[in-house]
């Protein structure tokens, strides 16, 4: 062996040792990591085991989504099913004289139809709806849900609520009508979802949904001069025909009744409002009884004390309350002390009776007398309303009597 062999060789061995003593202990540590075990199978793109487990995953989600979806549905398809025989298809001939067509010297009359819907109110065969379903007529074709129809008698009235009973007058009793559940209309909160049930159009037996899309809504009638306090607005679709339904929470009780829609076409615009129940377990009994529904009444006209007209009368401009603008000619409040607003020159008030509570509950807006009133007042009741005046509070006892039409 030449000295250049000797030479080369122990270059070797010395450049082995150097590696051996200078690679770091963890480098092993990685390539035993990325070592397949025996056993092992080693995971790529095209893993049929990971595309398997993540398809089942999806499938998963997917699956349980639509399953509460399909629960959501069949939920709301069972309180269809078990409402089928609660609510009802209202009809009513009324007769128009049209003056500008003459017949042998008379105005010729015209016969025409109307059309509602309703709801059972109990296992006596009353059925619940708005007044101006039925009004002017005292006799109306009830048809149920099978296609059954049966006449009845209107027997209770309250035009101011806009509700009416009622009364079956053929023999039901093969035909299994239910009534519906109410619940208290006070608990219904913005957001809840509701189940409208009608008529709409004479399409019998139509069901939708929405949400509640505000509470405590004021309902005027011009006509009347008065309002329907704590109304339910709904976005659920309401159209012509829709008017005397129930309008339900997810259970399928009774939250109120649908009455009137926000519209300048006449046709759903995404407002509807119903009647609550509260007012409807109120007002029916005595229906019931009576065939009338007496109002307990103040007598006064008012507006909320709105921040521009609190410092016209240099009042803080966040002061609450309900301003008196009238008072009804020997009604209670007159009779009680309470004034009427003055005027300046120009028409503007310059000093008013100002309503901060009523039986020590407090008045933010007009709204809350007449709701408070509504429901919680009848007539011969007592309230002690506190006024604020000429910047003193004073309280004022006042006894309720009935409501006069057209009192304003």
């Amino acid at each position: 062996m030449t000295d250049i062999q000797k030479f080369l060789i122990g270059a070797v061995i010395v450049l082995g040792i150097l590696v051996t003593i200078t690679l770091p202990p963890s480098i092993e540590y990685y390539f035993e990591k990325n070592q397949s075990p025996p056993n092992q199978k080693i995971l790529d793109l095209k893993d049929t085991a990971v595309e398997n487990k993540t398809s089942e995953t999806i499938k998963k989600i997917i699956f349980d989504d639509n399953s509460s979806h399909g629960q959501n549905n069949t939920s709301i398809g069972r309180i269809y099913q078990n409402l089928e025989n609660s609510v009802v298809q209202i009809t009513s001939t009324i007769t128009e004289t049209r003056s500008n067509f003459i017949i042998n010297g008379n105005p010729l009359e015209q016969q025409s139809s109307r059309l509602g819907s309703g709801f059972v109110y109990d296992n006596e065969g009353r059925i619940v709806t708005n007044n101006h379903v039925v009004s002017g007529v005292t006799n109306v074709d009830v048809t149920l849900s099978n296609g059954d129809i049966f006449s009845a008698k209107v027997i209770g009235t309250d035009q101011f609520n806009d509700i009416a009973v009622l009364q079956l007058t053929d023999d039901y009793s093969n035909d299994p009508i239910s009534p519906i559940p109410f619940v208290d209309s006070s608990q219904v909160k913005v957001g809840d979802p509701v189940i409208a049930i009608g008529n709409p159009f004479g399409l019998s037996n139509t069901m939708t949904t929405g949400i509640v899309s505000q509470i405590g809504r004021l309902l005027p009638n011009q006509e009347l001069g008065f309002s329907i306090p704590n109304i339910i607005q709904t976005d659920a679709a309401i159209n012509p025909g829709n008017s005397g339904g129930p309008l339900l929470d997810n259970s399928g009780n009774l939250i109120g009744m649908n009455t009137a829609i926000e519209s300048k076409g006449g046709e759903f615009a995404g407002v509807g409002f119903a009647v609550p129940s509260n007012i409807i377990k109120k007002v029916v009994p005595i229906l019931i009884e009576k065939g009338e529904y007496d109002h307990p009444w103040l007598g006064i006209s008012g507006t909320t004390l709105t921040p521009k007209l609190a410092e016209k009368l240099n009042l803080p401009k966040n002061f609450r309350g309900s301003l008196i603008s009238e008072v009804v000619k020997d009604g209670p409040a007159e009779k009680a002390g309470i004034k009427n607003a003055s005027y300046t020159s120009d028409k503007e008030i310059a000093s008013a009776d100002i309503v901060i509570s009523i039986d020590n509950t407090p008045v933010k807006r007009i709204d809350d007398i007449i709701a408070y009133i509504s429901e919680n007042k009848s007539v011969g009741d007592e309230v002690s309303l506190k006024i604020y005046r000429d910047g003193n509070v004073i309280d004022i006892d006042i006894e309720l009597s009935k409501r006069i039409t057209n009192s304003r």
